[in-house]
C-alpha cells in the first residue's frame, strides 16, 4: 500500500514546479532578448570593441601595415613624448579649442534666443542657419576661398578700401588657427543653436510671466531665469563642442591641404592639430603604431577633460 503524501510535501514539489517554470520561461525571454540585441552586440564587438583592442596592441608594436607587427612596448609612447611636432600639434588644437567652444556657445545662444521670437518667418531664418550644418568640407571650402583668397577675396578687397594692408589669412602663421575657427563656427553653429532652441522652449512660461510682475527687464530675466534653466543644455553643448575641436580633421585638412597630405596643417605646421598629425603619421608615413600611440593619447586627453567638466558640473549646472 503507497502511503499517501501530506500536504506539507505537496505544496513544496508544488513550489519546486512552479519555480522551475519560471526558471525556463526566463531563460527562454532571456535568450530571446541575447537574439534581438545581438546585431547591436556584433557591430559592437567587430566595429568598436574589437578595433579598440587591435588599436591598443598596435600602439605597444612598431608596425607600418605592411610587415608583421613588432613588440617594442612603450617605445611609442616614450618617442612620442620626445617629438617637438606632437607638443605643436597638442598646442595647436588646445589654441583651436580656447577660441572656437567660447565664440560657438555664446553665438548660438544669442541666435537662439533671437529666433525663439514668434515673429513671421522664423522657421526660415533657422533653416538658413542649418544650411551651412549639412553642406560638406568642400563646399565650405570653395565659399571660404571665394571670400579669403589672399588675391581676389572679398576680404582683402574690403582692406584694401578701407586703407589697409591685405592679409594671407590661411597662409599666415597668425591667422591661420583664428580663421580656421571662424569657419568651422560659420558651419557648425546651426546644429548648437537647434540644441538650445530645445533647451529654450523647455522654460515654462509662468517664470518669465511672474518676473515681468516683479518689474525685470529683459537683461534679467535672461540672468536671472534663461541661463540657469539651460544650463544643462549648456554643459551638454560644451562637452560635444570640445570633443569635436579635438576630432578636427576635415576642416583643416580640406582648408589647408586642398586635398594635398603633405601640404595640410600648413603654413610651417601652424595649423596641424592632433588628428591631422595622426592621420599623417598612420596613413602617409605608414607609422600605424605610432599614430595608434597618438589615438591612445589623444583619448586619454578627452577622457580627463570631459572627467574635469563632469566634476564641475554641479557648481553651475542647475537640473529641473
Amino acid at each position: 500500500m503507497i502511503p499517501s503524501e501530506t500536504p506539507p510535501e505537496v505544496q513544496k514539489k508544488k513550489r519546486r514546479f512552479q519555480a522551475a517554470g519560471r526558471s525556463r520561461l526566463l531563460r527562454s525571454e532571456g535568450r530571446w532578448g541575447l537574439l534581438m540585441v545581438s546585431p547591436y552586440l556584433i557591430h559592437f564587438l567587430v566595429f568598436v570593441a574589437g578595433p579598440l583592442a587591435v588599436s591598443l596592441y598596435f600602439s605597444f608594436t612598431k608596425y607600418d601595415m605592411l610587415t608583421p607587427p613588432q613588440w617594442i612596448g612603450l617605445g611609442n609612447y616614450e618617442q612620442l613624448f620626445q617629438e617637438p611636432l606632437f607638443w605643436k600639434s597638442l598646442w595647436n588644437t588646445l589654441y583651436f579649442a580656447i577660441l572656437f567652444v567660447p565664440i560657438q556657445t555664446v553665438l548660438a545662444l544669442i541666435l537662439a534666443v533671437m529666433l525663439n521670437q514668434k515673429l513671421k518667418g522664423l522657421k526660415l531664418f533657422r533653416m538658413a542657419h542649418f544650411i551651412p550644418v549639412i553642406s560638406s568640407w568642400t563646399v565650405i571650402l570653395y565659399v571660404a576661398d571665394s571670400i579669403f583668397n589672399p588675391r581676389f577675396g572679398i576680404a582683402n578687397s574690403l582692406l584694401i578700401k578701407w586703407g589697409l594692408d591685405p592679409q594671407q589669412w590661411l597662409n599666415s602663421e597668425k591667422w591661420v588657427i583664428p580663421l580656421l575657427v571662424i569657419i568651422a563656427v560659420w558651419k557648425g553653429i546651426g546644429y548648437i543653436m537647434i540644441l538650445f532652441l530645445a533647451g529654450l522652449q523647455s522654460v515654462p512660461g509662468e517664470l518669465y510671466q511672474a518676473a515681468e510682475i516683479d518689474g525685470a527687464g529683459a537683461f534679467h530675466k535672461f540672468r536671472a531665469i534663461t541661463v540657469p534653466l539651460i544650463s544643462p543644455t549648456t554643459f551638454l553643448v560644451i562637452i560635444l563642442s570640445t570633443i569635436s575641436t579635438f576630432q578636427a580633421f576635415e576642416q583643416v585638412y580640406v582648408m589647408t591641404g586642398a586635398g594635398d597630405i603633405s601640404s595640410a596643417g600648413g603654413p610651417r605646421n601652424a595649423s596641424l592639430v592632433l588628428m591631422l598629425y595622426l592621420y599623417r603619421e598612420g596613413f602617409s608615413f605608414m607609422h600605424m603604431g605610432y599614430a595608434s600611440a597618438i589615438a591612445w593619447v589623444l583619448f586619454m586627453i578627452l577622457f580627463s577633460l570631459t572627467l574635469i567638466q563632469m566634476k564641475m558640473q554641479n557648481r553651475w549646472v542647475h537640473y529641473n
